[in-house]
């Protein structure tokens, strides 16, 4: 089983950035697509973005042209670079590794889940 462990999280004012970090344990890392989902108090666990085993990446609506998804093979690692934030971006961001190298969008189609970070920003 997976370990996911998500680091980066942090308190920003509205217009600032932050870089999310998911260190993954075993040898698997590279050849499962990866994504990132996020939670806000009272709403349900949304889509935030993805990336599949060969690079290819999908995002929200809500996110596009602002949050970048990555992925460093060598290091186990997935980021989320979160340029422009909003107050409507606070939430517990979670990573998530998908079941086959392609990314899909529904958290039931994820198998393993961090414990996540928390992003604030403030208006």
């Amino acid at each position: 089983q997976v370990q996911l462990v998500e680091s980066g999280g942090g308190w920003v004012q509205a217009g600032g950035s932050l870089r999310l970090s998911c260190a993954a344990s075993g040898r698997s890392f590279s050849v499962y697509a990866m994504g990132w989902f996020r939670q806000a108090p009272g709403k349900e666990r949304e889509f935030v973005a993805g990336i599949s085993a060969s690079g290819g990446t999908r995002y929200a609506d809500s996110v596009k042209g602002r949050f970048t998804i990555s992925r460093d093979n060598a290091k186990n690692t997935l980021y989320l670079q979160m340029n422009s934030l909003k107050p409507e971006d606070t939430a517990l961001y979670y990573c998530a590794r998908g079941r086959t190298r392609v990314v899909p969008v529904d958290p039931a189609d994820f198998g393993s889940w961090g414990q996540g970070t928390q992003v604030t920003v403030s208006s």
